[in-house]
């Protein structure tokens, strides 16, 4: 049996069975303050792979916070085989000033890899890669939509990966889409590096709600699990088959004014089916949205006030998208009714509520 040795990071060594906050200094500001990028380090007391998850890429986007706030108060080292690294807001310039972006207004999941001389989007990149992501074999990156949007929980993996595949599966989101990896994304920078990658897209920007952080968290563990790292199920026996996508579409609003939405994110959709009415400001010359595929709503925006061209829905083009609402439903009534009687915690605004 291989003994387990100490993980060295920022110049610290952790030892087997236990757990460090260490942090890395990005630049100063013109207060003359210094950043700096936090990492929770939970070494295991048996060794193990070495997993990173990561929040707010984009400043905004909050949800990944939460979930890693509750990941930090359950692992345990002492019960854990390998490492987990905690990285809750990767973007905290962005993430001070509620904004997806650096204040040099660069978006860091297009910086990647990045230099030491480069820009400020370009260093945090490559900090951020170099003591992060390149001491990892999986990484789980958590992100949302943005402000007046909202996405429906799902995984997007690589294509022809089928580890990840299986891993997205143990993950458990309602959704699997295999997606294009963009230049400059750390997704895309880690597969050349052969560094799996699940990206979770959940809730929306500056905001929490349950479903999306439960999702994480059981998603989170699940992974975990199916690598040996925990004592836990995976939930592979239990949960339902996610749907697998690799091709969605967006339904865009054919003219300008106020959208009275009949469908939301997790609805199932069949070609045909009308997903809202936009119309002008007395509600003269309604124009209705429908849906081009059979598939399931991924992504809606919540604000109704558009104009000509907005995008207003996404869907993920599935066979049967029936059955994958009802998975959604049943997701849900789990996650409330795990909620106390009376608790101010289980009513969800409407705009949260899948």
């Amino acid at each position: 049996m291989t003994t387990p040795q100490p993980f060295i990071i920022a110049g610290e060594s952790i030892a087997p069975g236990a757990e460090a906050d260490v942090a890395f200094p990005i630049t100063t500001m013109a207060t003359g303050t210094t950043s700096s990028l936090a990492v929770r380090v939970v070494h295991g007391a048996r060794p193990g792979p070495a997993v990173f998850v990561s929040a707010a890429i984009h400043g905004d986007e909050i949800i990944g916070t939460a979930v890693v706030q509750r990941l930090a108060q359950e692992l345990r080292p002492e019960a854990l085989a390998g490492t987990v690294l905690l990285v809750p807001v990767a973007n905290i310039f962005g993430f001070i000033s509620h904004s997806r972006y650096l204040p040099d207004r660069r978006d860091l999941n297009r910086s990647f890899p990045g230099s030491t001389g480069g820009s400020l989007a370009g260093q945090l990149a490559h900090i951020f890669y170099r003591e992060v992501v390149a001491r990892c074999s999986l990484g789980i990156d958590i992100h949302s939509a943005a402000i007046h949007r909202y996405n429906l929980p799902q995984i997007r993996i690589a294509a022809g990966n089928r580890k990840l595949v299986e891993l997205a599966m143990a993950f458990g989101a309602p959704v699997i889409i295999e997606s294009q990896l963009r230049d400059g994304s750390l997704r895309d920078l880690a597969q050349k590096h052969g560094v799996d990658m699940l990206l979770m897209e959940a809730g929306e920007a500056l905001r929490f709600d349950r479903l999306s952080i439960e999702t994480g968290v059981e998603g989170v563990t699940r992974v975990l699990a199916h690598l040996g790292m925990i004592e836990a199920d995976d939930g592979l026996s239990a949960v339902g088959i996610p749907a697998r996508a690799n091709r969605s579409v967006w339904v865009r609003a054919p003219r300008g004014g106020v959208m009275q939405a009949e469908r939301v994110s997790g609805d199932p959709v069949r070609k045909g089916d009308v997903l809202a009415c936009v119309a002008g400001l007395f509600g003269e010359e309604a124009e209705a949205l429908v849906s081009p595929v059979d598939g399931i709503i991924i992504g809606h925006a919540t604000l109704p006030i558009v104009h000509q061209g907005d995008a207003l829905f996404h869907i993920a083009a599935i066979d049967h998208p029936e059955r994958v609402g009802a998975q959604i439903d049943s997701i849900t009534e789990a996650i409330l009714a795990s909620e106390p009687q009376g608790s101010a915690q289980g009513m969800l605004d409407e705009d949260e509520v899948v």
